[in-house]
């Protein structure tokens, strides 16, 4: 049995998929505050940047030699995050999509997300560690389409088969940032 299967089991899988499809469901449907009521009023939400770092050849043979981590540059490292929000953060941007004149996004875009490989990868009483991974198709009137692709690292805390949102942190996956915005709701 992988130690995946013995985190979880099929009831408390399904559940974790129907969190990530709703919240999906809730982002493209632009139902923001809905779907701010499945976040945390301690959530730590981080896009980190990513630089195209050169491979170790001291670590040949070993995957550190290649790992992703190697890329990332947020705040528990030297570089800079493009983006780091919390809970205010993420309400003023959710109000603002309201406003008359959130000119940004007008007309509005539409979005589509496609979330799968749902993995949990850890639990310590309510709190689950999450990997999932998405594409986002994002479309907006006047402007070139575009499709958004990477894997997000979550923390939920459990309640029964309820979930809240308390870290989310996003990898993006690119080797040059040649995308509309990236104020998007991952």
């Amino acid at each position: 049995m992988s130690s995946a299967a013995a985190i979880t089991g099929p009831d408390r899988q399904r559940a974790l998929e129907a969190f990530y499809y709703r919240e999906a469901r809730l982002l493209d449907n632009r139902q923001y505050r809905q779907w701010l009521e499945l976040v945390s009023p301690d959530i730590r939400y981080v896009l980190p940047a990513r630089v195209n770092s050169q491979v170790d050849n001291r670590l040949r043979g070993q995957e550190p030699m290649i790992s992703v981590e190697a890329e990332l540059e947020g705040a528990d490292s030297m570089g800079c995050p493009l983006r780091e929000e919390s809970y205010m953060h993420l309400m003023l941007r959710v109000e603002r999509a309201y406003k008359i004149n959130s000119w940004s996004e007008n007309p509005p875009a539409r979005t589509r997300r496609i979330v799968g490989n749902i993995e949990l990868m850890a639990r310590s009483g309510d709190e689950l560690s999450v990997v999932s991974n998405f594409h986002l198709y994002y479309a907006r009137p006047g402007s070139d389409s575009c499709i958004y692709a990477g894997q997000r690292r979550d923390l939920l805390l459990a309640s029964g088969e309820q979930f809240t949102l308390q870290r989310r942190e996003v990898i993006l996956d690119y080797a040059d940032i040649n995308l509309p915005t990236l104020g998007l709701l991952f």
